[in-house]
This record gives C-alpha cells, structure tokens and sequence, in this order.
C-alpha cells in the first residue's frame, strides 16, 4: 500500500501536531469567514446614498435624511440613522454606540487569529522540546538504534516547521483585516463629524 506523504509527516510530529492540526482549522476557518464577511460588506455600501443623506442634513431636511437611511444595509449609513433618531437628545452618544457596534461586527474573530499567531509557534516549540527529549532517551543505550534518534529529531523539526507556517498564515490576514477595521473606523468617525458640524450649522444659522 502507498503510504501517504502528509500522514506520514503528521504522524512524525508527534502527539503535539494534533493542537497543531486544530489550530490550523481554526485559522483556516476563522480567515475564510472574514474574507466572505468583508466581500459582502463592501458590496453593501453605497457611496451616493452616504452623500445625499448628509447633503439633506446640510440643507435641514432631518425627517427625509433619517427615511433615506433607514433599513440601510451600509455599515454608515446605519449610524447616521441612529444619530438622526437622536438629534435632539444625545446626538454623540448615539453616534458612538452604533459606530462600535459597527466596529465589534467588523472585528469579530481577529482577537482568534490574534490568539493563534502566539500559540501556533508555542506548540511547535513543545513539539521542539518533546522531540528532543525523546531523542535523548536513547542516548547511552547500548542497543542504540540511529532512526530512532533521527525520528526524535524529525519530531522536533516538524513540530517547529508547521507552528511558525500556521503563525505566519494567520499574521498575514489578521494585520489585513486589522487594516480594514482601522479604515472603516476612520470612515464612521468622519461621517460622525460631518453630522455633528452639519445639524450644529442648522441650529445656529448665520445671520
């Protein structure tokens, strides 16, 4: 029977390939929803909407903004929403409790990768460490078998291999996503801004 190449370096890794294993799934998975999450958010923007609501703002239509925005599946448009309905009340507040809503949707799962890519390089040390030690188990042995001490070192190399690998998959995409939700932070604080200035500019019109 034809041995497997990937099975057969799995199982030289020794017993700590298997929360190596589940560490990658987890990476794999936790990239993949984040990808598709983002690919669908960026669709629901709408740009024009984003302009026409706040250019109805600046011109005092409050009531044809709030409808404009309403039901809005665009991440800022759903602020500005929030923020019209309370206008009169809490204004900032408001803007500031559906902007990390916003934010938190838009981070989910990056605290995982995050996770990952210090734990993934730390299990293919203990592999390191583990391989090692049972490579000195037959040192001083009279009936010293050299693959068995090779095997050891195997473990070793494996282990270590695929921890910094997984470490580096994941640090890749979670320094982009992180990107992505600095930006989106930055669009809602601006939004933010102009919707303040603008309802101020209604409240105190110059003369």
């Amino acid at each position: 029977m034809k041995s497997n190449i990937v099975i057969d370096t799995f199982r030289h890794g020794g017993p700590v390939m298997w929360p190596i294993l589940l560490t990658a799934i987890i990476a794999v998975a936790v990239v993949l929803e984040r990808i598709f999450w983002w690919i669908r958010e960026r669709r629901r923007c709408d740009f024009q909407k984003r302009e026409a609501v706040l250019e109805k703002v600046e011109k005092g239509e409050i009531d044809a903004a709030s409808n404009l925005a309403r039901d809005s599946k665009d991440p800022i448009l759903r602020m500005l929403w929030h923020g019209l309905n309370h206008h009169h009340s809490s204004l900032q507040g408001a803007l500031q409790v559906a902007a990390g809503i916003e934010i938190e949707r838009a981070g989910r799962f990056l605290a995982v990768l995050d996770t990952i890519v210090t734990l993934a390089p730390l299990l293919g040390l203990l592999g390191t460490v583990t391989g090692i030690m049972n490579s000195f188990n037959f040192v001083g042995n009279e009936d010293l078998a050299a693959s068995k001490v090779s095997g050891g070192i195997a473990e070793a190399l494996i282990a270590t291999a695929c921890g910094l690998s997984i470490a580096i998959f994941a640090l890749i995409p979670f320094n982009y996503f992180g990107r992505l939700v600095e930006r989106l932070r930055f669009q809602m604080e601006t939004a933010a801004t102009n919707l303040e200035v603008m309802l101020e500019k209604n409240k105190n019109p110059r003369v």
